[in-house]
């Protein structure tokens, strides 16, 4: 689904909105292995992600940690950079092809936010990241690495089949050889 039907699916009666939406978002295709964001640098840029797999990471102790995923149909942006305005601790790596949305935060909160039901929108978005947030925490604080990948694959089925099996370790928070041997007791 692109941008604008997707604001469209979400915000009805919007048609100032589609007009401006093409003046913000520019859209853009990223070969698989782009960088978007490296880690400790600053960007203010918004990505709505039409198509593809993008991962947000972070390093610690030389190692690469995958941190999330994102897949079709949402926004990826350093939150760090646009709320806080300081260096993100988080990456952003494209894993398959991808096309995006991009946008100056700056310019699409000058635009947006005059628009009717934009605000739901941008709470919906939020509160979707906070979900994910407490359910990825909770689940490397309580559950053990077997119920960690059996939540992984019922919330996030297709990633498991088009994210690296080292990304998705380092995301669950366990060795690559674990999660074979997970994996291996599944089939």
């Amino acid at each position: 689904m692109d941008l604008k039907e997707f604001l469209k699916s979400h915000i009805p009666n919007s048609i100032d909105l589609m007009d401006k939406v093409g003046l913000i978002f520019k859209k853009e295709v990223h070969p698989k292995g782009t960088r978007l964001l490296s880690p400790d640098k600053f960007s203010t840029k918004l990505y709505f992600l039409e198509k593809g797999l993008i991962r947000s990471y972070y390093n610690l102790d030389e190692k690469n940690i995958t941190h999330h995923f994102f897949d079709e149909n949402s926004f990826v942006g350093p939150l760090d950079c646009i709320f806080f305005n300081r260096q993100s601790v988080y990456g952003f790596e494209v894993l398959e092809e991808s096309i995006t949305y991009v946008a100056n935060y700056e310019d699409f909160e000058l635009n947006m936010r005059k628009m009717e039901g934009i605000e739901g929108l941008m709470i919906m978005v939020l509160l979707n990241v906070l979900k994910q947030t407490t359910e990825t925490l909770y689940a490397i604080q309580f559950q053990n690495a077997e119920s960690r990948y059996k939540y992984m694959m019922e919330q996030y089925p297709s990633i498991l089949m088009r994210a690296p099996l080292g990304h998705i370790a380092s995301y669950l928070g366990i060795t690559q050889q674990t999660l074979s041997v997970i994996r291996g007791r599944k089939r």
